[in-house]
């Protein structure tokens, strides 16, 4: 009679993790963190650079547009560097700025020298931090979103 109620326990404690256990060893795919929009992001010191991209109808000139957060206690400047011009963009300690959202102007970059529908490499950095290069969509005005935004 034990060994019945043992065999029994077993059988439904190896249906239960069978049934139940896979979350345990599979692939999350929510835990990973990505870009839900057109754009990419970057961390380089306090600052959380999300959804950059840029606007060109020609390739030659486009307008980068961003959001940048500071969650540092200093204020920051980060900078952008595209082929051989710079941009640069203030954001105040425990702010965020948005070029080329709401009635915010976007970055304009002139020389751009990018194909509209490719990536075109970004260097971002910040004050004593380390910055890194990152691959930007340049997209046109063909989505409605964009269309104000084309230089």
């Amino acid at each position: 009679m034990k060994a019945r109620l043992a065999a029994s326990a077993a059988l439904a404690l190896g249906i239960a993790i069978g049934g139940t256990g896979c979350g345990m060893v599979t692939y999350q795919a929510t835990t990973e963190r990505y870009d839900p929009s057109d754009g990419v992001s970057a961390e380089v010191g306090s600052l959380a650079v999300r959804n950059i991209l840029i606007i060109s109808e020609d390739g030659d000139e486009g307008s980068m547009t961003l959001s940048v957060s500071n969650s540092g206690s200093e204020d920051a400047t980060l900078e952008l560097q595209v082929g051989s011009e710079t941009v640069e963009v203030d954001v105040d300690a425990g702010q965020t700025v948005a070029p080329g959202a709401g009635d915010e102007e976007p970055l304009l970059i002139e020389g751009l020298d990018a194909e509209v529908g490719g990536l075109v490499p970004v260097f971002v950095t910040t004050d004593g931090a380390e910055g890194r290069e990152i691959s930007v969509p340049v997209l046109d005005g063909r989505l409605p979103e964009y269309e104000d935004l084309v230089p």
